[in-house]
């Protein structure tokens, strides 16, 4: 056996480790529990159906799908991923402040942690063939709000109204841009079926227009090409997924980064504020629901039926940006679901403060110690059933019988998440990344 020097045991003592078990919050972490199992309920149709899904029914108020989904735009849609996003950023501050106590800095472990979550990110997307994968992102976007991590809470909570209307405007200003492409070429093609000449510039707007309409909306022949490829081999699938992935990553990341970065900083602000470690009133929680609920519920709500009734199918959607320069309604979607996602969280805190529901909560802490792990597998459970290569259940199921699977999903690792941990430290997957991140093995096996 080799004998370390005490030059290398002091260099060991001082290198920075990861937190132990005992370190964590419980609270925290059902928390992220929930927004896990919760994101698979918006994931999910995006795995599974073809384009326009929602058309048949998307005002058909007798279909049983159309209440499913309209339960999950009010209840879900947006309000997971800004919990996930918050639970991020909270873990930001988690992961830097022990170190930073004691005199160590985290900074370029943190950063190393962050490249290696981006490339664990590009992997989902580009191998398991998840489009709408966020690791890519939450690595890019975590490296800049871990910048912010010592700005005083309140100012990190402002970020999120002037990031609102920063997205806004952003958003509105990528719609006015479509907007010019496809009026530009409505007027050329009209010109050109009345029997006229085209000019250079009509034909280019024309050919212009075509180039975003086929990237962005397809029209029914090409959805059934589509939805052919996604039936397909791997090759096929991944043929199909991966631009779309890197348009994401890419083109279109300028457009990623504020909503998530705004959440990051809130999920610090509420950490530091008290609100995410349960040293609020439970008055104070309480009236949070009440303020949550009663300003968000009617606000979703407002904008479900107003986007139900002018946006029942592409067509439709089309007629409102020939005739609308500025959709106002989008102005609600940020502030209702912070106002729903805190109304959320709150209500977790004061059922768990009340010990109520006490085995789900240990369910649910322990899904979110596997948040990573089971994110992943929530992907190649989805791929291998829905995909060509795997069931090819792909547009076979109603869109309500889609969440019979993400209920098994949620028992099975509801189950299976708290056994796994009476016998191991981490999940594989975090594992694998605290092993990277610190750059040597780590403890696996519980003793």
């Amino acid at each position: 056996m080799t004998l370390k020097t005490t030059t290398e045991m002091e260099q060991m003592e001082q290198a920075p480790k990861p937190a132990v078990l005992t370190e964590r919050i419980d609270i925290i972490d059902i928390i992220r529990g929930v927004a896990l199992l919760g994101i698979l309920i918006l994931n999910i149709p995006y795995f599974s159906m073809e384009e326009y899904f929602t058309e048949p029914w998307s005002q058909d108020t007798a279909n049983t799908n159309f209440w499913v989904h309209a339960v999950n735009v009010i209840f879900f849609e947006g309000k997971m991923r800004a919990l996930f996003s918050m639970v991020f950023g909270a873990g930001i501050v988690l992961f830097t402040t022990n170190k930073e106590k004691v005199g160590k800095s985290a900074t370029w472990l943190f950063y190393k942690r962050m490249i290696w979550l981006t490339l664990f990110g590009l992997a989902h997307a580009h191998l398991i063939l998840w489009m709408g994968d966020i690791l890519y992102f939450y690595g890019l976007i975590g490296m800049l709000a871990f910048l912010f991590r010592k700005m005083k809470p309140k100012y990190l909570a402002l970020g999120v109204p002037i990031v609102a209307i920063i997205g806004f405007v952003a958003s509105t200003l990528f719609m006015q841009n479509i907007r010019g492409e496809y009026l530009e070429a409505k007027a050329a093609m009209e010109k050109q079926e009345a029997g006229a000449e085209l000019s250079e510039e009509e034909l280019e707007a024309i050919a212009a227009w075509e180039e975003t309409r086929k990237e962005m909306i397809p029209d029914k022949e090409e959805v059934v090409e589509n939805t052919a490829l996604m039936k397909g081999s791997y090759s096929d699938v991944a043929g199909h997924i991966r631009p779309k992935a890197f348009d994401g990553q890419t083109k279109y990341l300028i457009f990623s980064i504020w909503d998530m970065l705004a959440l990051m900083l809130l999920g610090i602000a509420l950490y530091k504020w008290g609100f995410l470690t349960m040293k609020w009133t439970t008055a104070q929680y309480i009236k949070t629901i009440w303020i949550g609920y009663g300003l968000g519920l009617p606000l979703v709500i407002f904008s479900f039926v107003y986007n139900t009734i002018h946006f029942p199918n592409v067509e439709a959607g089309l007629k409102y940006i020939e005739e609308h320069s500025i959709m106002w309604v989008n102005l609600i979607y940020d502030f209702q679901r912070i106002l729903i996602m805190m109304a959320h969280v709150a209500l977790v805190i004061v059922l768990y403060q009340k010990g109520y529901f006490t085995r789900l909560m240990n369910g649910l802490r322990a899904v979110g110690q596997l948040a990573f792990t089971n994110y992943v597998m929530h992907s190649i459970i989805c791929t291998l059933v829905f995909f060509g290569y795997g069931l090819n259940q792909y547009a076979e199921w109603e869109y309500y019988q889609l969440y019979y699977l993400v209920i098994g999903i949620w028992i099975f690792q509801l189950v299976i998440s708290p056994i796994w941990l009476k016998y191991f430290l981490f999940g594989p997957l975090e594992w694998l990344w605290r092993c990277l991140t610190y750059g040597r093995i780590q403890p696996f096996v519980r003793k």
